[in-house]
């Protein structure tokens, strides 16, 4: 077992927040503090190829994991999106990029690990790239000697309000290609105009969702967004364009997958478009799967413990997340200190970002408890 005595998780934030770790940083020096903190309490943390950080607690009563006994893991990622904000200290507040999105869920769930006196073995597991490709977590997912494996469930921090979010919806990205046929535009009707079959192809954008074989509303995400973000086309002011670009974004809800998504758009807007002119989609190229949608039962336990240690209520989670990887493997909630919003407006991933300090010392006191737990 670690020695946690000293610990202070809001020390270590403040020194977290100060350390750069957006993609153009890199996360090696937020990871070696993490590591070396580990090590001044007595845990000796690993990495795997991928650059997960992970360390774990065996049991306190058993050299060995015993019948009964159960594997939590915590994890959270250690990268941010950019640009670096500076700390700053107010009045019961950490401010700062990563003060929410996560670092204030690292410092939570390490208390957590350190502190916890438990028959339980505790894995932690921090990723490197949750806002970018997710190779890490993807890499926990799959690979057979991962702690994902064998999990019986998983806590991911994430700024819930301290909530326990038991859903989510997935996230897909693509773009749609028209094409047509140039032609001068003192002729238009002799070519294809590709930018002129976007009115029918946006049109049918908003009707996706209406179709007979559309996925239902899930009962607690709502429904499926679809959304047209980016548009690239034309080449000449004088020439009849062959050819436009749409980007999509998708907010998915299960039982929809990538592929189901994929078959039925295309079969919907080449329904909307002109006969003359071809439809093409294809996600945007990425090593690792796009985050699905995902959902983990209510009535599981971890739910109910993780909801009585918190006093916080059980509902989705607004963003896309790396649990849509470890949901297939084991019950999964997301949960932390932070909000993404609140009533003036974005926190995480804005100059505004902040996190209270309370809410991370009572994050890490609720999951302490789920992990001490019977």
């Amino acid at each position: 077992m670690g020695d946690s005595e000293g610990f202070d998780p809001i020390a270590f934030l403040k020194a977290a927040v100060e350390i750069p770790s957006h993609p153009d940083a890199g996360v090696a020096e937020m990871r070696a503090f993490l590591v070396e903190t580990l090590e001044d309490h007595g845990v000796e943390g690993t990495f795997d190829e991928a650059g997960n950080m992970l360390a774990t607690r065996e049991p306190a009563t058993a050299n060995e994991r015993r019948d009964g006994d159960l594997h939590y893991v915590l994890n959270t990622h250690i990268d941010t999106v950019s640009p670096h904000v500076p700390l700053e200290v107010g009045d019961g507040e950490i401010r700062g990029r990563g003060s929410c999105d996560a670092k204030g869920q690292v410092a939570a769930l390490l208390a957590a690990f350190l502190e916890a006196e438990t028959a339980n073995r505790v894995t932690l597991a921090i990723t490197p790239d949750e806002e970018l490709l997710s190779t890490g977590a993807h890499a926990l997912a799959s690979r057979p000697d991962s702690p994902i494996q064998d999990a019986d469930a998983v806590i991911v921090g994430e700024p819930t309000g301290l909530d326990v979010c038991t859903a989510a919806k997935g996230r897909f990205e693509g773009t749609v290609e028209l094409s047509g046929t140039n032609a001068h535009a003192a002729e238009p009707q002799s070519g294809v105009n590709a930018v002129a079959a976007l009115k029918q192809v946006l049109g049918a954008l908003e009707t996706f969702d209406d179709r007979e074989d559309a996925p239902p509303t899930h009962p607690n995400l709502g429904a499926a967004t679809l959304t047209p973000t980016v548009v690239e086309g034309g080449e000449a002011t004088n020439q009849v364009p062959d050819r436009v670009r749409l980007t999509v974004d998708r907010r998915s809800v299960p039982p929809e997958t990538a592929d189901g998504f994929e078959r039925a758009l295309v079969t919907h807007l080449e329904a909307a478009v002109p006969a003359d002119v071809g439809v093409d989609f294809a996600f945007t190229e990425r090593p690792t799967p796009f985050l699905e949608a995902w959902a983990t039962d209510a009535e599981t336990s971890i739910v109910d413990a993780l909801a009585a240690a918190s006093g916080g209520e059980v509902r989705p989670f607004t963003a896309a997340t790396e649990a849509s990887y470890f949901a297939a493997h084991a019950p999964t909630v997301v949960f932390g200190p932070g909000v993404l919003a609140d009533e003036d407006g974005a926190v995480a991933h804005s100059p505004r970002e902040y996190v209270e300090t309370a809410a991370v010392r009572a994050g890490a006191e609720a999951v302490k408890r789920v992990l001490e737990s019977p």
